[in-house]
């Protein structure tokens, strides 16, 4: 596809994403798009956002889990970028007017104390290039209507991402072994689901292993201090006014979010 297709589909997504609107999915008008092409389109969106005043913060994978691939009709992982507008830490409430189509997602989260430069990481190098993980939740959003989203969809649309809440609890990966660590999922005080860590890939870390080699192959490092958000441990959730959720890791910890408004949705 040349540029300037790129750019339009671009620039689509970012006033979507502005205007809080929809678009219909990419592949309706452009069925040839390939998956080299959606990630031309996603970094034209990101590009669009870092010039009107955002920063890259850190990388998300996206559909690693059985769970979720089956919910979306997606089956194979992607990546995105995760900027500083995306960022809310526990205790503050997501206000839902931001969003446009939201679901939550329990998930753990790796920052990073070393860079990662692919390909050929291995888990050990993402062990020790890792300071902590934290229990988080990502909000998924997407900018193509009613989630009618094939791979090429979502990875143009920036994987689907929408903004991200870090928990306060702290682990280190040398004293748990995250692809056995339970996790529990509650909704307004129900148990919503169960999973392990085990979901993602065999391991939130071999999902790390995977995009470090994935964006190593490409020339994009991770570098130290960036958060990567390893793929969703429990089904979707849809979010109301009011919901509030709390997703608990088995020898780590907790995170806990609220949202509000959207009532006009």
């Amino acid at each position: 596809m040349d540029q300037h297709k790129i750019a339009h589909y671009g620039e689509a997504l970012f006033r979507a994403w502005q205007t809080r609107s929809t678009l219909p999915p990419l592949v309706e008008s452009e069925p040839a798009l390939s998956l080299e092409d959606a990630y031309r389109i996603q970094e034209d969106f990101i590009r669009r956002r870092v010039a009107a005043g955002e920063r890259i913060v850190g990388k998300k994978i996206g559909v690693t889990s059985k769970a979720v691939q089956t919910m979306l009709g997606v089956y194979q992982p992607d990546f995105g970028q995760l900027t500083s507008a995306m960022v809310f830490e526990e205790g503050q409430v997501i206000d839902l007017d931001g969003l446009i189509q939201p679901k939550a997602e329990a998930e753990l989260a790796f920052v990073l104390k070393e860079d990662l430069q692919g390909p050929g990481i291995t888990p050990l190098d993402v062990i020790r290039a890792t300071d902590y993980v934290l229990p988080c939740f990502e909000i998924i959003d997407s900018r193509i209507r009613d989630w009618k989203i094939s791979i090429i969809d979502t990875v143009a649309d920036n994987a689907s991402c929408g903004v991200y809440v870090l928990g306060q609890a702290r682990g280190n990966l040398r004293d748990l072994d995250v692809s056995v660590a339970g996790m529990v999922l509650e909704k307004n005080g129900a148990v919503h689901s169960t999973s392990a860590g085990a979901a993602v890939q065999g391991s939130p870390i071999n999902a790390v292993v995977w995009l470090a080699n994935t964006l190593g192959s490409l020339g994009i490092p991770f570098k130290a201090g960036e958060v990567i958000l390893s793929g969703s441990q429990s089904p979707l959730v849809p979010v109301a006014d009011g919901d509030e959720l709390v997703c608990t890791v088995g020898g780590l910890g907790s995170c806990r979010v609220k949202f509000s408004g959207g009532k006009g949705k």
